[in-house]
Formats: structure tokens, C-alpha cells, sequence
């Protein structure tokens, strides 16, 4: 069992049957009264977040998790099909509970699959990848780095950015998965 006094940032915990992530906890000791912990859980299943608050020292059933790398195969439509690349066993993932973050992800690209009680639950992907700049309007004459401002940008995955306006058709940048920015050529 694990207690309130062992919380990690990351860390899984089974509450009322339903598995949650801890994104964020606070000890409170008020004045008066017993301690309490305040939390903020993302459910494993879909990702909706809810904020908790539990009595100190209670008790939750862990939650063990691993992750596995993968190579990214082809989307069906419903489901993301991935490959493991040490066994070459291939696992479906609902393309729902693949999330957003497969909007980086190219296939053949390797990817990372968190496992929850050793069932698939969730696509991490690494915090800035690499992608070819598809569809932008020309550069012009005199933009350079100091001159600032921006315009959009296609990537080859058909993720919509802003970039510089230095940028050209063709060339490879660096984008923060993250906050969907643009961070450098590559």
C-alpha cells in the first residue's frame, strides 16, 4: 500500500476502482483540525483531470507502470498500430487514448508506451522533435533573425505552427512538443 506521505509527482494510484496519475499534491496542516492532502489526478482511462482531497496517512493500492519503446506503424483510423522493437510484437492503441501527442508522430518514428497494470494506456512522446516545414508563404527579401514577427507554417504531419519568417519551404525545425512552439532549425 502506498500512503498520502509517499505522493510523487507521476506517480499512479488506484482510487474507487479508477486508476489516476498524481500531477500535483499539497500537504496542508490547518490550525485546527487533522492534516489533509489536496491533490490534482488525471484519469488513466481518458485523461480527464479532477482535483481530490484526502485525509493524511490514508492508504491507496500502487499501481505498477512501465514504459516500453515502440516503433509507430500506420494509423487505422480507430486505432494506432505500434511495433515493439526489441520483441517486433505489435500493439493497438485506441487513437483516442493515443491523445493528442500523436499529432507529432510520424510513422516509423519511435515512441514511447506507458503501460498501466501492464495494459496500454498512453502515447509520451520526446519533448521537441524534428519535422520538415511542408506549406509556408515565401520569405522575403531583408527578414532575418533580428527582424522578428512570424507566419504560419504546415509541418509535414499537417500540424499548423508559427515560424519565422526566414523560414522556407522544405527545411527541418525543431518544434516544442510540448507547447506546439517553434524553437530552432535543425
Amino acid at each position: 500500500m502506498i500512503s498520502t506521505n509517499q505522493f510523487k509527482n507521476g506517480a499512479h494510484i488506484e482510487v474507487d476502482g479508477t486508476i489516476y496519475r498524481i500531477m500535483e499534491f499539497q500537504h496542508v496542516k490547518p490550525g485546527k483540525g487533522g492534516a489533509f492532502v489536496r491533490t490534482k489526478l488525471r484519469r488513466a482511462a481518458d485523461g480527464s483531470v479532477i482535483e481530490k482531497t484526502f485525509r493524511a496517512g490514508e492508504k491507496f493500492r500502487p499501481v505498477r507502470t512501465e514504459t516500453r519503446r515502440v516503433q509507430f506503424l500506420y494509423d487505422s483510423g480507430e486505432h494506432a498500430v505500434f511495433m515493439d522493437v526489441d520483441t517486433f510484437e505489435q500493439t493497438e492503441i485506441a487513437s483516442d487514448a493515443a491523445g493528442d501527442d500523436m499529432k507529432w508522430v510520424q510513422p516509423n518514428d519511435t515512441v514511447e508506451i506507458l503501460y498501466v497494470d501492464e495494459r496500454p494506456s498512453g502515447v509520451q512522446v520526446p519533448s521537441a522533435v524534428d519535422l520538415k516545414i511542408a506549406k509556408t508563404d515565401p520569405g522575403l527579401r531583408g527578414d532575418t533573425a533580428s527582424g522578428g514577427g512570424s507566419k504560419p507554417a504546415t509541418l509535414e504531419t499537417g500540424v499548423e505552427i508559427q515560424v519565422p519568417l526566414f523560414i522556407d519551404e522544405g527545411e527541418t525545425v525543431r518544434v516544442d512538443t510540448r507547447s506546439g512552439e517553434y524553437v530552432s532549425r535543425a
